[in-house]
């Protein structure tokens, strides 16, 4: 476990270090900031000026080299609009994408897991029929497109719950509806698959020829072998869902860091850009690693 555990950090890292990199080279191939920072009738000699107290007349490998001399210490610049350290403000907007993204998943999990259960014990059925529906439909529907009729049903005709913004508690029941769709639509399938293989073992007929009761045979055998393909995607989905919530947080103007990152990419805030992809990475790493290790702790046949 200990060299499988050195050579995923290791991997890991490295994938983090190419992610900054292949950001830092395309935003330097985007624009100038420099002129989107002053106003339109600004003189030339200005947006010079600017440009080489940003650093941006350095050549790129200069500017890559200091990036990453500070980096290592901790320091991901400071942003061009706020005036302040890039990696702060990625931290201030964190705890709310972060929770949005709980809910969201949250949600997809507690229907997700028991229609994609109940879907495959009554396969074939109007229930597995109506269930696949649901679930593609969810996958091919775009996220903003879900957001604006949610939007358009419950917060203008309805009026249950507010437009947008981050004010009250039922603010986030929206937007996390919304991210969830996709991710719950893609869980029930993924379930329904797994159990409709387990169901098909032998140990599982054995099972039931002993007489145990079909809600014990689902829980203790048919749930806990089938758990392994659902936690991977459960752990893939929570890195896609803080990518996704760039899209949910711009519909609904959540105060996340999708909706950051997608203004800085706007006025092209660089150091502000690299802050929220370098910690985004680091967040999917870590992610990833973990799912890893839960491998070992579901299935003791799994070694590393």
């Amino acid at each position: 476990m200990a060299a499988f555990l050195v050579r995923r950090v290791t991997a890991g890292v490295l994938t983090i270090l190419v992610v900054t990199l292949v950001v830092f080279i395309m935003l330097r191939f985007s624009g100038d900031p420099a002129a989107l920072l002053l106003p339109p009738d600004a003189a030339i000699e200005q947006i010079q000026a600017l440009r080489e107290r940003l650093g941006l007349n350095q050549p790129l490998a200069v500017q890559y080299w200091q990036f990453f001399s500070k980096a290592v210490q901790g320091d991901l610049g400071v942003s061009f609009r706020y005036k302040e350290p890039s990696l702060g403000l990625v931290l201030d907007h964190l705890p709310a994408t972060l929770l949005l993204a709980g809910a969201a998943l949250a949600l997809a999990v507690v229907l997700g897991i028991p229609l994609g259960m109940i879907a495959a014990v009554r396969r074939q059925s109007w229930v597995d029929r109506t269930v696949q529906g649901l679930a593609a439909l969810g996958q091919s529907a775009p996220v903003f497109w879900i957001g604006m009729m949610l939007i358009l049903i419950f917060a203008v005709q309805l009026e249950w719950f507010p437009v947008s913004g981050r004010y009250t508690a039922s603010s986030i029941i929206l937007p996390a509806s919304t991210l969830a769709i996709f991710n719950l639509g893609l869980l029930m399938r993924v379930v329904r698959s797994e159990v409709l293989d387990i169901l098909g073992m032998d140990y599982v007929r054995t099972a039931r020829a002993k007489g145990l009761h079909a809600s014990r045979v689902l829980t203790q055998h048919v749930l806990r072998n089938s758990a392994l393909g659902t936690v991977t995607i459960i752990g893939l989905q929570l890195g896609a869902l803080l990518g996704g919530a760039v899209v949910t947080e711009t519909v609904f103007a959540w105060p996340g860091l999708g909706r950051l990152t997608v203004d800085a990419i706007y006025i092209r805030d660089f150091p502000l850009v690299v802050a929220a992809v370098f910690v985004i990475a680091v967040m999917i790493t870590g992610l990833n690693i973990l799912v890893d290790i839960s491998y070992a702790i579901l299935d003791p046949r799994i070694r590393y």
